[in-house]
């Protein structure tokens, strides 16, 4: 393969990622699609955007509507009470109204409602993801090395008083422009591995809070590459209604890294 062979599919392949990005935040009930962030108590209580009466004890939600709500739950039209119990962490239950969507979330022990609209303003005013350009000399060669035994690393939020616990792994080591790096590395999918950093850009062209970087399984030896072309937003960059972690502390890295994508607000 010729050198402009290998650029072409680089880029290509970047295009390729960057364009699936755009499709995934298009979605009409994705994140973009959000207009409320509701955090219940334990008294019932209404809300202007949502019918029927709300309230979270130690097991989860509790609903309170007639039938002419217009609420299901799997289905079932909620005429009465009703219960549902949001698992920490994990992606919220959903209520259905009409078009829209109430999912209802458990984050360090509180019980939110996150109110999904396909006529969301922010869905409709989406035209795309700004990023840098790619470049190759930002997928850089790292060595990870595992920890004796994986460990809890927990983060604080873009939501104040919400803490996030990552099964952390081990370390990337890497160089850059002469200068040694290194990023305590998250489970991540397939087998592979999850980064969030913060850089020298962040809070200046990138967002502040953190980016992430889904790595590919290290080979036997340890070696896997780190390509932050593919560095990603959170969808709190996109929305003030997520709950995202911040980057660890030992993930702040004293370098500008001009790659991947950029604040989109």
């Amino acid at each position: 393969m010729t050198a402009v062979t290998e650029d072409a599919t680089f880029e290509q392949g970047w295009q390729d990622w960057h364009s699936a990005r755009e499709d995934y935040f298009r979605e009409p009930l994705g994140w973009l699609s959000l207009t409320a962030l509701h955090w219940l108590v334990e008294t019932d209580t209404t809300f202007p955007d949502l019918p029927g009466k709300w309230r979270a004890d130690a097991d989860g939600l509790i609903v309170t509507a007639p039938a002419d709500a217009g609420l299901e739950i799997d289905g079932e039209t909620v005429d009465g009470t009703a219960t549902l119990a949001p698992q920490e962490g994990a992606p919220g239950l959903l209520v259905r109204h009409g078009n829209r969507t109430v999912e209802v979330i458990r984050r360090t022990g509180d019980v939110a409602l996150r109110i999904h609209d396909p006529e969301a303003a922010t869905l409709a005013a989406f035209t795309g993801i700004p990023a840098f350009l790619p470049a190759r000399q930002w997928a850089v060669p790292a060595t990870f090395t595992p920890f004796p035994q994986s460990r809890v690393v927990t983060t604080g939020a873009v939501v104040e008083g919400l803490e996030h616990h990552h099964t952390a792994l081990g370390s990337l080591a890497f160089e850059y422009d002469g200068a040694a790096h290194e990023l305590v590395a998250f489970a991540g999918k397939d087998g592979g591995l999850q980064v969030l950093f913060t850089d020298a850009t962040s809070g200046v062209t990138t967002y502040p809070a953190a980016r992430s970087l889904a790595v590919d399984a290290p080979a036997s030896d340890g070696r896997v590459v780190l390509d932050f072309n593919r560095a990603s937003n959170l969808p709190c960059a996109f929305t003030d209604y997520a709950t995202c972690p911040v980057a660890p502390a030992e993930n702040r890295l004293t370098l500008a890294v001009e790659a991947g994508e950029k604040n989109p607000r």
